[in-house]
């Protein structure tokens, strides 16, 4: 069945910030996960602006989720409030970089 926990576990699993090595969920970019029938809704952010990789990782997010059974639609939304942060970090991509 369709959940946000699914949906999150295959956006880890396959959605990698290429500049930092992490995935994007441990680094805190994914906001929020709506599922209304079969259309997701995903709400993320990306380190800055300008980020080099801001369309893949958006793209893949929308690309991996649209794979999913039962999902026929994928919006991402990309907001930059709130602001990401490195405190937006799980404490293992924190460890990972060496972020206390």
């Amino acid at each position: 069945m369709l959940s946000e926990d699914t949906v999150l576990e295959t956006i880890k699993e396959n959605i990698i910030d290429p500049e930092i090595g992490i995935n994007i969920v441990d680094m805190g970019l994914i906001y929020g996960v709506d599922i209304n029938d079969t259309t997701v809704d995903i709400t993320m952010t990306l380190t800055s602006p300008g980020c080099p990789a801001g369309g893949q990782i958006v793209n893949g997010a929308q690309h991996v989720t649209q794979q999913l059974d039962g999902v026929d639609e994928v919006n991402v939304n990309v907001v930059w409030n709130p602001r990401w942060t490195p405190e937006l970090m799980s404490e293992d991509a924190k460890d990972e970089l060496g972020i206390f």
